[in-house]
């Protein structure tokens, strides 16, 4: 016999979706066979499976040891040892903590979510962070497991907001379904921007080789897409052999001669497509910086030989949740390096 208790992150859902995750291996006609046959009972009582629960009901599985042993989740199975193997602690930036959501600032260079089975990402190294400072145990993973609510692409840095908590896990689901998230980037972009713009056009994904295509019509397949922009300053390069790197305020007048001009960009994310900034601003002639997918390879040579960066100029900097709080990432140490050397 095996009993649990429900705790904050199982109350809410169905009784036999519960039930499906904590017996992961079992089919669907064994768990309803078992709450028929009073096998598995809800508060000592009799239920069918769509009772809805609440925190502390008690849940009493009449199974002998080696049938739970097949039936149950994975997570029930193996030791903390193992499972510390796929869940890695990994030292994170943490930006904001509370019981229900974690912000982290994720580098580049690492995945939001697992794209094979045997890649580490974001969300394994939140769930180690979260093992390690004992904010959830293993036998909470067995029923639910934390994860995040945004993505990022593998080489943009910034505020990834994972869910604790199914509370916290629903909440920013609503909340970035709805667009209620206000999201913002910081990006340094090829050519000068002298005032804020508004774009918007369609996007469309092609799977053969992972890019996207915007096009001012709609095609078959293709999502609106909306973005917003800032520029917040602009950079004077001379690649003559005696030029030097000028910053230069909005409004000004060019200077004459051999230039290239860079624009750091705040940028609106209105609608949250895949490669969005990064092929909206190309389609419009401003590539981002070290973008190596949708980029500039002049502007991306020169950066990575005369800067050394490995990534591309692109951060999720600042979020503002429908509570009115708001969070900032610090620009990172390449992003840092490159403005002030330009």
């Amino acid at each position: 016999m095996q009993r649990f208790q429900i705790g904050k992150n199982e109350a809410g859902q169905r009784f036999d979706k519960y039930l499906k995750k904590l017996l992961s291996e079992a089919p669907g006609s064994f768990i309803y066979k078992m709450l028929r046959k009073k096998n598995i009972t809800l508060n000592g009582k009799k239920a069918d499976g769509s009772e809805k629960l609440h925190l502390q009901d008690e849940v009493t599985l009449f199974l002998s040891e080696e049938t739970f042993a097949k039936f149950a989740s994975p997570m029930k199975r193996i030791s903390l040892e193992i499972f510390a193997s796929n869940y890695p602690y990994k030292p994170l930036e943490i930006v904001y903590e509370d019981a229900d959501i974690l912000i982290i600032n994720k580098p580049a260079g690492m995945l939001s979510q697992k794209a094979k089975a045997d890649d580490i990402s974001a969300n394994e190294y939140i769930i180690g962070y979260l093992l390690h400072s004992h904010a959830i145990t293993l036998d909470e993973l067995a029923t639910f497991r934390p994860s995040i609510c945004n993505r990022l692409d593998y080489n943009t840095s910034g505020l990834l907001i994972a869910g604790k908590s199914l509370k916290g896990l629903q909440e920013m689901a609503e909340q970035l379904n709805s667009r209620d998230i206000e999201k913002h980037y910081r990006c340094l972009v090829k050519g000068r921007i002298q005032k804020p713009q508004m774009i918007d056009g369609w996007l469309q994904k092609e799977e053969k080789d992972n890019r996207v295509r915007i096009s001012q019509v709609k095609l078959p397949k293709s999502k609106y897409i909306k973005t917003s922009y800032r520029p917040l300053a602009y950079y004077q390069k001379d690649f003559s052999s005696h030029g030097e790197a000028c910053v230069k305020k909005i409004g000004k007048n060019d200077m004459d001669g051999d230039m290239d001009h860079y624009t750091l960009l705040d940028v609106h994310l209105i609608t949250g497509r895949s490669h969005q900034i990064r092929a909206h601003l190309a389609s419009v002639g401003h590539p981002i910086v070290g973008d190596g997918k949708y980029g500039d390879k002049k502007t991306n040579d020169f950066f990575a030989r005369r800067f050394h960066i490995h990534a591309q100029m692109l951060q999720a900097y600042r979020l503002k949740l429908s509570d009115g709080r708001e969070f900032e990432a610090l620009p990172t140490a390449e992003f840092l390096r490159v403005l002030e050397k330009i």
